[in-house]
């Protein structure tokens, strides 16, 4: 059950979801997945988050969220709206709530890593009137 509005307007406070804790035995998530995940910062919680990075990979960190660097011998110039230069490591996700302001994502505590990911949302099933698949 999503309890705060953290991911406003996908997902609002009293909504319940269905999780996949087997969607990434055989593979990586990937950009945009919804998933659940043990909070770095008290591991008796779970936050429900998307992911915008995946390891081994280097970004550029905005207020927003992630911008891909693009890979080539030159330096890249960094978006008008970058603050730094984030690298992924391997095993490690970077996850953000779709509601900048409220959300307590990878922008504060920094990558998780995938272990620490519990599945991938794949459906809102109440209320009735909010029902639907990711």
């Amino acid at each position: 059950m999503v309890h705060d509005r953290s991911m406003v307007p996908t997902l609002l406070p009293g909504d319940r979801l269905l999780v996949d804790p087997h969607a990434y035995r055989e593979r990586l998530p990937s950009v945009g997945d919804l998933v659940v995940l043990v909070d770095p910062e008290d591991p008796a919680r779970w936050l429900v988050k998307r992911v915008a990075g995946v390891g081994l990979q280097a970004f550029w960190k905005t207020r927003t969220g992630l911008a891909p660097t693009i890979p080539s011998a030159a330096p890249s110039i960094p978006p008008p709206e970058a603050v730094e230069t984030i690298v992924l490591a391997d095993q490690a996700v970077y996850v953000t709530g779709d509601a900048s302001g409220p959300a307590r994502d990878s922008r504060q505590f920094g990558p998780v890593r995938l272990d620490s990911l519990v599945g991938r949302v794949y459906r809102c099933y109440a209320p009735i009137e909010r029902r639907r698949n990711f």
